[in-house]
């Protein structure tokens, strides 16, 4: 089939990377002609495992292109998937769809014949039923020109494999056709791996995706609250995670208590779906949503305030060795990155910072540019007063402390992902590890 992909940001370029390797002819379109010249070159504009070598075999193969021209997209594509994002608005909880809405005025004067819009960007629910108005009233096709809803649920670090194999796809269509259309563009990977297919209504396809992510803040945050009661009493919060772990009906994923979520999804989704529960009238029933906000955010007080104690009160003249600025292992993106919120804010009550990643130094930099930024961790480290291990990389938890040892001023160190190996974990805070 002949697919688009409307926005090459994360999303888009996986999508549009995958639906080449299944077989598909695939165009992606960007307003962005830097990222346009990168991808188009076979080069990722940001770091995801995997996704160089799916992208530069699909572009040699000719299966897969990019362009800038939303008129070329109309003439190109079968089935147009939408993957712009959908950031916080600034000074507001909601949801910006600005660059949704952009999209669809741009592509719809273009569409002449029968076509399907499938969006997969996060969206307030209501969103798809809106933007079926605007499609049909635009496009010179009319009523010939379908919307529906595909939600993503990719993990970074491991998006390839999730859009390859993923664990469900969810499609919201208003017609028997749209959800024919859709079988078929991901007919290779329902018949290799019999991935389950749910079928459902716009409004409810919209909702399976923010429901997934507040669900899983909420485990999040659940633990962390657990890890204050457990700093209180004494108790070890991973073994309480361990133990109700392995209760089916909670299971283990998620429950790892540390230094909280971050990232270009989770904060901004919840804090969206309480601004559109406010819209509807129903705020009440997504109220426990602040509180998961405020815990996560908590967590990164927690941890600054954690530092300051353990160096003496005063962050004044001490050497800070930051691990991680990513919002988590296996990227580069440090969209919301608790790691970089608190090397910022250690930063400003006078720390001298010293931040290493594998991956996200660039992005970093960019995001924060006061704070002092290295490659080699052995550098970082150097005379600091305390390290930080602030991301989950395979890196950090492969370091030899002994060897560190004699680089640091101070060996002492804050496992805000409580992660770092150790011979025998103590059932108590006496460790100074953050919880």
């Amino acid at each position: 089939m002949r697919i688009t992909v409307i926005g090459t940001g994360y999303l888009g370029a996986v999508h549009a990377a995958c639906m080449a390797e299944i077989g598909h002819e695939v165009l992606g379109v960007d307003v962005d002609t830097a990222k346009i010249e990168a991808l188009a070159a076979g080069r990722p504009p940001f770091h995801e495992p995997g996704l160089g070598e799916v992208l530069s075999r699909n572009v040699e193969r000719g299966r897969l292109r990019f362009a800038t021209s939303l008129a070329e997209a109309a003439e190109f594509g079968d089935v147009h998937f939408l993957c712009v994002g959908t950031p916080q608005k600034p000074g507001s909880n909601a949801a910006d769809l600005r660059h949704v809405d952009a999209v669809i005025d741009g592509l719809a004067p273009h569409l002449h014949r029968e076509t399907l819009v499938a969006g997969k960007s996060t969206v307030p629910v209501g969103t798809a039923a809106r933007l079926t108005a605007r499609v049909r009233e635009a496009a010179p096709v009319g009523a010939g020109a379908e919307l529906a809803w595909n939600p993503e649920f990719l993990r970074e670090g491991f998006a390839v494999q999730d859009t390859l194999h993923p664990d469900r796809l969810v499609v919201g269509v208003a017609s028997a056709s749209a959800d024919d259309l859709l079988r078929a563009v991901y007919a290779p990977i329902l018949e290799a791996d019999g991935t389950p297919w749910i079928s459902t209504d716009l409004a409810t396809a919209e909702l399976v995706k923010v429901s997934a992510n507040a669900f899983l803040a909420t485990k999040i945050s659940f633990i962390n609250a657990i890890a204050d009661i457990c700093e209180v009493t004494g108790g070890d919060v991973t073994t309480v995670a361990k133990a109700i772990g392995y209760d089916a009906r909670i299971g283990p994923r998620f429950l790892s208590a540390g230094l909280g979520f971050g990232g270009g999804c989770l904060p901004k989704d919840i804090r969206a779906f309480m601004a559109r529960a406010q819209e509807l009238g129903v705020h009440d029933a997504l109220g426990f949503l602040r509180e998961v906000d405020e815990i996560n955010m908590r967590r990164r007080r927690r941890t600054v305030d954690l530092a300051r104690d353990l160096i003496g009160g005063s962050f004044l003249g001490r050497n800070v060795a930051v691990l991680g600025a990513a919002f988590k292992p296996d990227s580069d993106d440090v969209r919301d990155s608790p790691a970089l919120n608190v090397a910022a804010t250690i930063r400003l009550q006078g720390g001298q910072v010293r931040v290493h990643d594998p991956a996200a130094i660039d992005n970093a930099r960019a995001a924060f540019p006061t704070l002092e930024y290295t490659l080699d961790v052995e550098k970082a480290c150097e005379q600091a007063d305390l390290v930080l291990h602030l991301t989950e990389w395979q890196e950090y938890l492969d370091l030899d402390p002994a060897a560190l040892a004699g680089i640091v001023r101070s060996t002492k160190v804050i496992d805000a992902r409580n992660a770092l190996p150790t011979r025998q974990r103590p059932a108590h805070r006496g460790s100074r590890r953050l919880r």
